[in-house]
């Protein structure tokens, strides 16, 4: 137990001296002069006009860079703008299609409609004639029926077609 109480102490102790040493550094550093290179004492360090020369070359040189970093941004736009044109036109191609799609789907349903349309009317007539003609047939049978009670070869003649 005492053990690890000297263990925490120390490191407390270092830890403190750590903090104390850091803000000591940063405090020397914010209150010193800022240091400039110079030559060793007694010699200086010329500067020639080769050294102008050669700044205003790397200038003109940063310049033309910049200049084509612009005209490459440019490019990038106007590849950026085919880009949405060609989305455009995509989307306006899958509209005419879909148009077209559901304009021949109605024409099938509306032609299939109008042409099924005079054969329901015809059927219709027909059923109808059936109608009127099945009830005539049956007036027709009861005749019959009637005749044959009065008449025996009317009898054997429905018998014989098993209508009696």
């Amino acid at each position: 137990m005492n053990r690890q109480c000297k263990n925490w102490s120390l490191r407390i102790v270092m830890a403190i001296f750590f903090i104390l040493f850091s803000l000591r550094m940063a405090w020397a550093t914010v209150t010193s002069p800022p240091r400039t290179v110079t030559s060793p004492p007694g010699k200086e360090i010329p500067f020639t006009l080769e050294d102008r020369d050669r700044i205003i070359r790397i200038e003109a040189k940063l310049e033309e860079i910049e200049k084509r970093f612009e005209q490459i941004e440019k490019r990038f736009e106007q590849i950026d703008k085919r880009f949405d044109d060609l989305r455009t036109f995509l989307w306006i191609l899958a509209g005419i299609f879909t148009t077209m799609v559901a304009a021949t789907i109605g024409f099938a349903l509306w032609d299939r409609r109008s042409m099924i349309r005079p054969f329901e009317i015809k059927i219709k007539q027909i059923d109808d004639e059936l109608a009127e003609d099945k009830e005539k047939l049956h007036y027709l049978l009861e005749a019959f029926r009637n005749l044959a009670k009065k008449d025996e070869k009317v009898a054997e003649i429905l018998k014989e077609l098993k209508l009696l």
